[in-house]
């Protein structure tokens, strides 16, 4: 039972209109209040660009970045103490972040910090030695290159559909899209459809863009659904029809989705995908563009994503096989396509909820300045048990390559509309991996032909069913030569792997410990406070920690310390040709070698030979701690009469002096890509309602789920987040279609006081046998208490100069909030107040500003005085300090004007401080 309380709680989701681009603080004018008005927890002043704002219903943790912070795909978040307090929405200025608070107090605790995409945003980032950073060898080339263009002539056109309306999206989206198809090619073709991700949506001129939907006048589109045309040609020479799709609708206003518009993007995809459907039985109602290409072949579709876009079109292959709830949807037609396989570049994955059994290819940046904890190894890590097991997971890790330059519209010199390097690179701390002089640095022609060319082989094995290109993606070690001179890596899950040693699969450890990927303990986590970098395989999701997320940590001293892991029950690799481990060890380290033996249920050992792993290149500000893959064969098994149909336990034994390592799993390895099945899985979803406090009594309210589909049961685990706190407990709880499995109860008490909104929030991921649709969701307590009344009244309205002025803001009644109000200097009556009649300490604390050269307060921008009224409390005093000088002069005056903390934009009707202040002498 979660039980309301009036305290201080995380906002609701609010996902961020702006994205990743690295920015660093700077200490930004704080406006001065009454008691309290900075404070943290304990009283502790709020860190430089850090302020608290609003008042009322709308109390507000305020930061501001000295640096815009350009629109991406990554949100932004407030955290502290390691764990999420909520996603901020931006200000039009791309500096300005705020977050609504709920509960009972406005104060906020210690260790505030802004991060986005892994990445902290408030803090300046070291980079590593230069020396350190160093590219792998290449890897021997493949039999099938998938790169180089095909027979076929292409064609290139667009279409234009009428807008449509989607759920929770006030304006229309856009219907538009390129299409590019071969020339001459008979018979119905596979169809692949490719979505952009979240990028600014309109420009004018080079300079000028802006996140609003729609466009304003005198402005344009940002044509992002154009920039995979280098990939459409290359599809299409090959025989694919491809098509881009337009997203501008979505980007505009995806910040009030719960769940960053993932829902919203299925919607625009499958409403394209109908459309499509349609003008296969009838192409003589398609527009010319699709007329004129060949018939797509509907049976065969890989979808493309690109960020937010990846997580898009993950999205569109669950609703395709299990449809979400109708209220949440922008279609509501039937399912007929069957999509083959996705194509995920640098993608999003809020949710954490990978589709276990649809075939998909995440392309990991190394480079990544957006999307930078390389979070998309989810869809590769978190489908692990989860599904039949039988569908291809593959991550492709591309060192070098940025987030943006996939896309040629995002790419400065080849876009339309204003475009940037998303791995900004301080020129004062040159990235050694990954600034623009950097030798591991890809320029943007190579970075998108290596794109290019592994979009194809994702198609060429998950459309056509051409095995021989499956060496590309799932960790054999092969390279594409069209892609030179990019260093790709690949590593992968599912197929026909089997019989793995699964750290959540109940496995003991002796001679390394069992870690975990998000624990706020340092005991508990894998990489620990001593990291350089990030690990992609321990993205943290919105919980302060998990269950169900571990690999296993090696550190030694002295070689010939074995590692021992060891299977709760057998594991049988019968059939296998290899053992596959995915391990990695420290960026930028020297190859640290191991000896891989196998002991059976009988005790039978058998050593399989030596392993070499090397760190990947890396920085500070790059997630290289990443998983290759390595293969030992089992032929010395085989030989020593080990029985391979029950092995207990995996040995690793490091042959250097000291070192670090860790293995995420192994896996008996087979070639080949068999066929898939997509069983039917119960579908979770999550939902949000909306309540009312009440007057008197006590409600119990249950969070909305939804348990759907077909077949079976499954398993998923409920996080519920301590609204107090924001920590989370959780549980696992088996769930079946139809039913009413998951309960969320919360006991709301009402009462006639003023409050504010306090949200309890819940979140769900699948772990077996279920997949999870809207991951997020809850109860929201709506304040429904008038406000109380706000005066002012001076206390020391007329003073000598050298005393302080002084107002009261009183409230007409005590109140459960914070009450706060924000006053910005207005221009008074002459002659006014300068910057020498107050404190040279107190002005620079205030704004930044400096005594000289003398000019009145009202010139100031950045001047505010701030109060807060603590609950309980009815009033609170606001002062301005002034100094005695040896001037004579007449009595000056100053006027300071209520202003909406949101805007900065005076409140009509708002409270106005009036003082003056007398000469001395």
């Amino acid at each position: 039972m979660v039980r309301a309380r009036r305290i201080w709680v995380t906002a609701a989701a609010l996902f961020a209109v702006a994205g990743a681009s690295p920015g660093v603080a700077v200490a930004h004018p704080q406006p001065p209040g009454g008691t309290g008005a900075l404070a943290g927890d304990g009283g502790a002043p709020l860190p430089p660009g850090w302020r608290l704002a609003g008042g009322g219903s709308a109390p507000q943790l305020v930061w501001r970045s000295d640096r815009r912070v350009a629109m991406g795909d990554a949100r932004v978040e407030f955290r502290a103490g390691g764990r999420l307090l909520g996603v901020p929405r931006p200000g039009a200025d791309g500096h300005t972040f705020r977050l609504p608070l709920d509960g009972r107090r406005a104060t906020v605790p210690r260790g505030l910090e802004v991060w986005s995409g892994g990445r902290r945003l408030d803090a300046r980032e070291a980079s590593g030695a230069a020396s350190a950073a160093r590219l792998p060898a290449p890897l021997p080339a493949n039999g099938v290159d998938p790169g180089k263009p095909g027979a076929y002539r292409t064609r290139t056109g667009e279409y234009g559909l009428k807008s449509v309306r989607l759920p929770g999206f006030p304006a229309p989206v856009e219907m538009r899209a390129v299409v590019v198809a071969p020339v001459g090619a008979s018979g119905k073709r596979p169809l692949a459809l490719f979505l952009h991700g979240r990028h600014v949506t309109c420009y004018k001129g080079r300079e000028d863009v802006t996140g609003t939907w729609p466009c304003p006048a005198g402005t344009k589109p940002v044509p992002s659904h154009r920039g995979y045309l280098r990939d459409q040609k290359l599809l299409a020479s090959q025989g694919y029809v491809t098509v881009s799709v337009s997203a501008n609708g979505i980007n505009g206003q995806d910040f009030a989705a719960e769940d960053g518009g993932a829902q919203a993007r299925s919607s625009l995809v499958r409403l394209h995908l109908a459309h499509w459907a349609d003008w296969a039985e009838h192409p003589e109602t398609a527009p010319k563009a699709v007329r004129e290409a060949p018939r797509a072949d509907l049976s065969r579709v890989l979808l493309v994503g690109h960020s937010r876009g990846g997580e898009g079109v993950n999205r569109a292959a669950l609703d395709s096989l299990a449809p979400p709830p109708a209220e949440q949807d922008g279609y509501h037609g039937p399912v007929r396509w069957n999509i083959r396989g996705t194509v995920l570049i640098g993608p999003t994955v809020f949710g954490q909820n990978p589709v276990p059994d649809v075939p998909s290819m995440t392309i990991l940046p190394g480079c990544d300045g957006d999307v930078s904890d390389l979070q998309g190894e989810v869809y590769v890590d978190g489908t692990r048990g989860v599904g039949d097991g039988t569908a291809l997971h593959s991550a492709v890790y591309v060192i070098g390559a940025n987030h943006n330059f996939f896309n040629s519209e995002w790419t400065p010199g080849q876009a339309a509309a204003p475009a940037e390097d998303d791995f900004s690179d301080d020129p004062q701390h040159h990235d050694p991996v990954c600034g623009k002089r950097a030798p591991t640095r890809l320029t943007a022609d190579q970075q998108h032909r290596a794109g290019s060319t592994y979009i194809a082989a994702a198609a060429r094995l998950f459309l056509a069913g051409d095995d021989r290109v499956r060496p590309l993606l799932d960790g054999s070690g092969k390279r594409a030569p069209s892609a030179d001179p990019a260093r790709v890596l690949s590593h992968a899950v599912g197929a026909r792997r089997g019989g793995g040693f699964l750290p959540d699969g109940g496995v003991s450890v002796t001679g390394g410990r069992l870690c975990s990927a998000v624990d706020p303990s340092p005991a508990k986590a894998c990489l620990g406070t001593g990291a350089r970098g990030a690990s992609p395989h321990f993205a943290q999701w919105e919980t302060d920690r998990e269950a169900g997320r571990h690999a296993i940590a090696l550190r030694w001293t002295r070689a010939g310390t074995p590692a021992r892991v060891t299977a709760k029950k057998p594991v049988s690799l019968s059939g296998a040709k290899a053992l596959a481990l995915r391990l990695f060890v420290p960026p930028n380290s020297g190859a640290a070698p191991m000896d891989v033996s196998l002991t059976d249920a009988s005790g039978k050992k058998a050593k399989l030979g030596r392993i070499k792993p090397a760190g990947l290149p890396g920085s500070e500000r790059t997630a290289s701690y990443w998983a290759q893959e390595i293969r030992v064969p089992l032929t010395a098994a085989g030989r020593a009469g080990l029985d391979l149909r029950s092995v207990k336990s995996l040995e690793l034994t490091p042959r250097s002096g000291s070192g670090r390592a860790w293995l995420m799993d192994a896996w008996g390895w087979r070639p080949g890509t068999p066929a898939v099945r997509t069983g039917a899985l119960p579908r979770v979803d999550i939902g949000r309602r909306t309540v009312d406090e009440g007057d008197s009594g006590v409600r119990t309210y249950r969070v909305p789920v939804q348990v759907t589909g077909r077949g079976g049961s499954g398993q998923v685990r409920v996080y519920v987040i301590d609204p107090a706190t924001g920590k989370a407990t959780d549980r696992l709880v088996t769930v079946r279609p139809g039913g009413q499995d998951i309960d969320v109860p919360v006991e709301v008490k009402g009462n006639t006081r003023y409050g504010a909104d306090v949200s309890y929030d819940v979140l769900v991921k699948a772990v077996r046998g279920a997949v999870v649709g809207s991951y997020r969701g809850g109860i929201t307590v709506h304040e429904d208490d008038p406000a109380p009344r706000m005066t002012v009244t001076p206390v020391a309205g007329e003073v000598t100069e050298g005393q302080t002025l002084k107002w009261r803001l009183s409230l007409s009644e005590a109140v459960d909030v914070d009450m706060s109000a924000l006053f910005a200097v207005a221009p008074a009556t002459a002659p006014e107040l300068s910057t020498k009649d107050v404190p040279a300490g107190w002005l620079r604390d205030t704004t930044g500003e400096k005594p000289d050269p003398e000019r009145p307060l009202s010139k100031l921008s950045g001047l505010y005085l701030w109060v807060d009224v603590p609950a309980g409390r009815t009033s609170a005093d606001i002062t301005l300090p002034t100094v005695k000088d040896r001037v004579r002069e007449a009595t000056e005056s100053v006027r300071f004007r209520q202003v909406d903390p949101q805007t900065g934009e005076p409140q009509t009707g708002g409270l106005e401080l009036a003082g003056s202040v007398r000469n001395a002498s």
